[in-house]
């Protein structure tokens, strides 16, 4: 797969031509109508197997087989070039396609009373490139037992692609997490006895594999309280031949302190679960000042620390499928950013008639905009760049895999990249 950023002047008729593909396979490829504009700056995948790449002045092929990690002499071979002449520069080559790493994915969904046509139809265009399905949640209650979710038609959408069910259980108690509910478990055995039985149960009648503890906003008096219950709940969950994973909040030592990170103990979750999913987004958040959401220098310190702590075999990095909308100018307390899909996200800038830029800092694509009332925007999104981004880190650090918050809000070039790059492990 290519990855090709528009410029100005630029058509999808002109590019087709350039990579050999035709109008139709961008387009369908990128679900964008043919009909429409592009925007300046909006990254598109090319479908071909492997990539071109047309030399720069100071390029050698051992520099560009290098960079795309290929070897020198695989590369002047496919493209029918003398090892020992120089390159022309505007010459394109062919890079050859690298051997794919295998890896397990994730993704959450979060049905509410009614589950959409989009929702449904997005989890079944992902479940193939899809280790785990997690309806997002079991909620734990005060006596031990689970508010379930609205399981809709996921489970059978997961028996049909052989993914993986995972069973979030959650602290949340009218929609925010709850730290008086947590400790009211957590410091009673016969209530975590309970609840262990009544998770074992749902488990077996509705077909779930994996018991997922995403249990957030812990005192943090409670922090060697959750590691107790987690290295009972493995213990029985083990048993019973399921899998344990838990989600963690985004750490960079070992003494971060606050009420979202203090009771995450990296090293046990690290000891007991099968594998954590680690939330590396929210930097840039609804009620936040604008900012990228999951910026890759940020990502990276919180993935590094946590390889000091456990192996990367047992870590899924978190990945946002969104972004935001800030009006300006941001006030604490003010109004929420709106959030939007990468598809969307470009919708508006062409409507808006606005450039997309790309910050190589954080590895985030992002445009301002004034909309009809004269108010200023900035947008923060995720594009096939960013997400490259976050594949490559993967790769670099031999974690385990990618974990998705959350479908239902399409971004079609994350899928195309994640399939031409990786094979799904199915478990």
């Amino acid at each position: 797969m290519q990855i090709h950023v528009v410029q100005t002047g630029q058509s999808l008729y002109g590019i087709s031509q350039a990579y050999g593909v035709t109008v139709e396979s961008i387009a369908a490829a990128n679900q964008i109508d043919p009909a429409l504009s592009l925007v300046v700056g909006q990254a598109l995948v090319i479908p071909i197997t492997g990539r071109y790449y047309w030399v720069r002045p100071g390029d050698s092929l051992y520099t560009i087989a290098q960079r795309f990690g290929v070897d020198a002499g695989t590369l002047a071979s496919v493209n029918a070039l003398n090892p020992g002449q120089p390159l022309q520069v505007g010459l394109r080559l062919y890079i050859p396609p690298q051997a794919k790493r295998s890896i397990e994915t994730n993704a959450y969904v979060e049905p509410r009373e009614q589950v959409s046509e989009v929702l449904l139809n997005d989890t079944r265009q992902a479940a193939p490139l899809l280790t785990y399905l997690a309806p997002f949640s079991f909620r734990i209650q005060r006596d031990g037992t689970l508010a379930p979710p609205n399981l809709d038609q996921f489970p059978e959408i997961a028996a049909q692609n052989n993914v993986t069910l995972m069973m979030v259980v959650t602290n949340l108690e009218n929609d925010q997490f709850s730290a008086e509910l947590a400790g009211e478990i957590l410091n009673n055995e016969q209530l975590q006895a309970t609840l262990l039985d009544n998770i074992i149960q749902t488990a077996r009648d509705l077909g779930f594999r994996d018991i997922h503890f995403d249990m957030e906003f812990i005192r943090p008096a409670d922090r060697e309280a959750y590691n107790q219950f987690l290295r009972r709940a493995a213990e029985r969950i083990h048993q019973e031949g399921y899998l344990m994973s838990t989600a963690l909040a985004p750490k960079v030592s070992a003494t971060q302190t606050g009420e979202w990170y203090t009771a995450h103990d990296y090293r046990t979750h690290g000891e007991v679960a099968d594998f954590v999913v680690i939330m590396t987004y929210e930097w840039g958040y609804s009620g936040g000042p604008p900012m990228p959401v999951s910026p890759i220098n940020s990502v990276r310190r919180v993935l590094e620390y946590a390889l000091t702590e456990m192996p990367g075999n047992k870590i899924m990095m978190g990945q946002n499928l969104y972004g935001y909308d800030w009006t300006l100018p941001y006030v604490p307390g003010g109004p929420y950013a709106r959030a939007l899909s990468p598809q969307a996200a470009i919708r508006l800038a062409r409507d808006q008639k606005v450039a997309i830029r790309y910050d190589y800092t954080a590895q985030a694509p992002n445009f301002d905009y004034v909309d009809a009332e004269g108010r200023a925007h900035k947008v923060w999104f995720e594009d096939a760049r960013s997400i490259q981004a976050k594949f490559n880190l993967i790769k670099e650090l031999g974690l385990r895999g990618i974990s998705y918050w959350k479908l239902g809000l399409p971004f079609p070039q994350n899928w195309l990249l994640l399939g031409d790059q990786f094979t799904v492990t199915k478990r």
